[in-house]
């Protein structure tokens, strides 16, 4: 099998996952995590063989897993061919070094991984400056390994970016172009502020969630325009607004990059610029997959980056996507167990978060187009609040 990527044909790569388990973790969220690591190598174009789990207080300091663990590990690779391991953590430079001593192939973590696939779904300048900003500042304390284990490469993911094309060894180069990178991002992001001043008083609503939860595609139906959207993790890189008129009452509707679970700090830091356009939102369109066994982690995932980067105060509107992909088990009337997240219907479910929360709630298909004018009207009254807060002589 074989992917397409910057318009050359590239063998697809077998990959094995490894994750620390921690003692007081749930064998099936341990599970999720791995499928999510998984969903992560296959959007960078690998094929994942095998995924191998160890209980741990902690990872190992030397090597992640224990030195048993790992020459399973290494035994695996040596009988089935495999091309890249890949933690789900971040890697110290002493780690990576220590574990590919053992297992003599290419060692990715977690970051390196998403770093790659933000590098192959850059497209605008800003986001292209933003992801090369965010790979110098993880390769920089590891520049010992990484210049000389790049040498040895051709390609492949977790390489494209800085210092494929040239070996740079010198750390004052390095610096040299992080404060370069810098200074252009400086000036991207002035143009950036000026187009945002452009849009005068304008209502800004701002699509948020997990990475793959159909914002794209909610994007396309509430603004009958023709967004990326795809079925893979960070299809959308990014921002693009805008304008929609409900009820002849006008507002830029805004998409932003998708979050997910321990995204590295570096990309949040280098996205910056785009994740403004969620703190300088009026009201934020949470969306979330409803057909996902854990969605509500997803749910503090996101609501815990909001208060990173201080949007956490905003009007919500709650949206659970996908109602046409959830299943549940139905629970029979001499069932004596629990009600759980698996037997409880859409209605049940809708009964419990509209309980729960303060904000409106939306249960739609965005594929499906169900209920989708449920949620116009209900943008529609929430829009209608911050235009009447903003513009008191003029009500609508």
């Amino acid at each position: 099998m074989r992917f397409k990527y910057d318009n050359n044909l590239v063998k697809q790569e077998t990959a094995i996952l490894v994750s620390v388990v921690s003692k007081n973790q749930k064998e099936e969220q341990a599970e999720e995590y791995l499928d999510e690591l998984a969903f992560l190598a296959e959007t960078a174009g690998a094929m994942v063989q095998k995924k191998f789990f160890q209980k741990l207080e902690h990872p190992d300091s030397r090597t992640y897993v224990g030195s048993g663990k790992l020459n399973e590990i290494s035994a695996y690779i040596k009988a089935n061919e495999t091309a890249i391991i890949i933690f789900d953590d971040e890697l110290s430079p002493s780690q990576i070094r220590n574990i590919e001593k053992v297992v003599g192939i290419k060692v990715l973590d977690r970051t390196n991984l998403i770093l790659d696939i933000f590098a192959r779904r850059a497209r605008t300048a800003q986001a292209k400056v933003q992801v090369e900003l965010a790979q110098y500042k993880y390769l920089m304390p590891r520049l010992s390994r990484m210049w000389t284990h790049l040498e040895k490469q051709q390609g492949g993911i977790g390489t494209r970016g800085p210092g494929e094309a040239e070996i740079e060894t010198d750390r004052r180069i390095i610096r040299d172009k992080l404060a370069l990178l810098k200074e252009k991002l400086k000036d991207i992001e002035k143009q950036t502020n000026v187009q945002r001043k452009s849009r005068g008083n304008v209502v800004r609503v701002a699509l948020v969630g997990y990475t793959n939860v159909g914002k794209s595609t909610l994007m396309n139906l509430l603004s009958k325009s023709d967004v990326f959207a795809e079925n893979k993790l960070f299809a959308t890189l990014d921002t693009t607004v805008r304008k929609v008129v409900l009820d002849t009452i006008p507002f830029l509707l805004t998409d932003t990059v998708g979050f997910i679970r321990k995204l590295p700090h570096d990309l949040v830091e280098s996205f910056k610029s785009t994740l403004d356009e969620v703190r300088e939102a009026d009201l934020l369109i949470h969306v979330v997959d409803i057909s996902h066994p854990n969605f509500e982690d997803h749910i503090n995932v996101v609501n815990q980056t909001l208060v990173e980067i201080n949007a956490s105060d905003k009007p919500t509107i709650l949206v659970f996507n996908k109602i046409d992909a959830y299943r549940f088990t139905v629970k029979e009337d001499d069932d004596l167990t629990p009600a759980t997240r698996e037997n409880l219907s859409i209605p049940d479910l809708k009964n419990l978060w509209i309980a729960k929360e303060n904000n409106p709630c939306i249960f739609i298909s965005a594929v499906k187009k169900e209920n989708v004018e449920e949620l116009r009207n209900a943008i529609l009254v929430e829009v209608k609040k911050i235009h009447n807060r903003r513009y008191p002589n003029i009500k609508v």
